[in-house]
């Protein structure tokens, strides 16, 4: 049997609207772990300066460092999850890798998790109420043309879970990431 490492560094990486934050937040329960949402990350930004300006990405830059510096620091038990819409280009590349470096730097198991669903049901849960008071993204122009342009990152790890969420609840998904997760931990003759 393999030794379980302190800590867990679990990303999931998803398509704007497939469910990401609410799937983490029952996975972090799950994991006892704590949860930094992608929007923790930018909202500050977007609140404050227009979107692709020089001091939107200075300051979302500025706090995704600080927030990851901190982790570093933790306590070498506590767990962590992410969330991102991380395409395969090279700009999503090179911000996976900090969570990367962040799991090796804490000697933590890095666990990638890719959620997808149908591009119909997708559509369907990206305008859902309330997604554009927390600066959601809320175009659906805006998702067919990145999913047409691209796929969905799948970036080096210790493990990696692809799970397709088109019919699963919330629980439902965060119960089969946190099964895969705990057995990515045994050892099977």
């Amino acid at each position: 049997m393999i030794a379980e490492p302190a800590s867990l560094i679990v990303h999931i990486n998803g398509w704007p609207g497939t469910g990401k934050l609410t799937i983490a937040r029952h996975l972090a329960d799950h994991l006892g772990a704590r949860l930094a949402d992608n929007h923790t990350l930018i909202n500050p930004a977007e609140a404050l300066f227009t979107r692709g300006t020089p001091l939107y990405w200075s300051l979302r830059a500025t706090i995704r460092t600080a927030v990851l510096d901190h982790v570093r620091q933790a306590d070498a038990g506590q767990s962590f999850l992410f969330t991102d819409a991380l395409s395969d280009d090279a700009f999503d590349s090179r911000a996976f890798e900090d969570y990367v470096a962040l799991a090796s730097e804490r000697s933590a198991r890095f666990v990638a998790v890719v959620l997808d669903c149908s591009i119909e049901e997708n559509l369907k849960r990206l305008t859902r109420a309330g997604r554009s008071k927390v600066h959601k993204l809320t175009d659906p122009q805006v998702l067919i043309d990145l999913r047409g342009r691209h796929a969905l990152l799948k970036g080096k790890c210790d493990q990696l879970i692809e799970l397709d969420v088109t019919n699963l609840g919330a629980d439902e998904a965060a119960d089969a990431i946190a099964t895969r997760i705990a057995r990515g931990y045994c050892m099977f003759p």
